[in-house]
């Protein structure tokens, strides 16, 4: 290990030490936006993230705070977090697997911090920084293995569990990536959100690369997960969540619930028996959005 891993390892240490120390204060949940990508109202991570930030602030009992354009210039960011959640463009590129961070993120996790990855943010190489997703969050979108088509599913049933609370059956198009490259054994993990593609969406297109791919094709008739959790073994928790491309989704009461909840659960903080129910309006939609131009 690198001495500027060994450094990163100690802050994490410092910044636990300093959540404890903190411990009668709300839960502080920090949202990693990503830089500007896509076209208008898509990939809007800042937008998005701002307005999940607005619903927890009414709730109250947590304290969110947002980094836009990528990962914080200084660890200070992250003094005292419960959960990081990184919403932004991932792969090659992803925002966690750059210099040390995969070590820093790996020492947040051990400490019980939470960690949650929302749409391109749920796919990073395979290698160390898959095994990492595996082990933080129990799954991740593994390129040429996973697809990413636009689709509807038909969310229809949920889980006993307190991230699916107040959600009713929905159904929304979006980039909803499927065939996670999950934890071989699944231990740990559940299943939120649910559905089985059709044929045709199992033939593609997908957004890239084209596909088909045949091991897509194989599979049809199974249910697919799109949104999931891991409870870890040392207490932690983790979610993936592979929708969140086109923003307007965000005003969909169930789309919005069911992230809210999460942020809630791997922050470790009661989630309301019907779920965080607060409302978005058309005009808290066209806020925040990066300068692209007209939607």
């Amino acid at each position: 290990m690198t001495i500027s891993s060994l450094r990163l390892l100690a802050c994490v240490g410092l910044l636990w030490a300093h959540a404890n120390l903190g411990a009668a204060e709300p839960a502080r949940i920090l949202i990693i936006a990503g830089k500007q990508s896509h076209g208008p109202g898509d990939h809007e991570f800042r937008a998005g993230s701002l307005l999940l930030k607005a619903g927890l602030d009414r709730l109250g009992g947590v304290t969110t705070v947002v980094a836009s354009n990528g990962w914080p210039s200084s660890l200070d960011a992250f003094n005292g977090v419960a959960a990081v959640v990184i919403y932004a463009d991932g792969g090659g590129g992803h925002p966690a697997i750059q210099e040390n961070r995969l070590h820093f993120l790996d020492g947040l996790s051990r400490a019980g911090v939470g960690l949650g990855f929302m749409h391109y943010g749920v796919e990073v190489p395979k290698g160390d920084p898959g095994q990492a997703m595996q082990r933080w969050i129990g799954g991740y979108y593994e390129h040429e293995y996973s697809c990413n088509p636009m689709w509807s599913p038909e969310f229809s049933q949920f889980p006993d569990h307190p991230v699916a609370r107040g959600v009713k059956p929905f159904s929304i198009r979006d980039e909803w990536y499927f065939n996670m490259r999950f934890r071989e054994d699944m231990k740990g993990v559940t299943s939120i959100l649910s559905a089985v593609p059709s044929e045709a969406v199992r033939n593609g297109p997908y957004v890239w690369p084209k596909g088909p791919y045949p091991h897509i094709q194989s599979a049809q008739g199974r249910a697919e997960s799109m949104m999931w959790v891991r409870e870890r073994e040392d207490g932690g928790r983790g979610f993936g969540f592979t929708g969140g491309h086109i923003h307007r989704n965000w005003g969909n009461e169930s789309f919005r619930k069911v992230i809210l909840n999460g942020l809630l659960w791997i922050a470790r903080q009661e989630v309301p028996a019907q779920g965080v129910d607060v409302p978005v309006s058309d005009l808290e939609l066209a806020q925040n959005l990066d300068p692209k131009g007209k939607n």
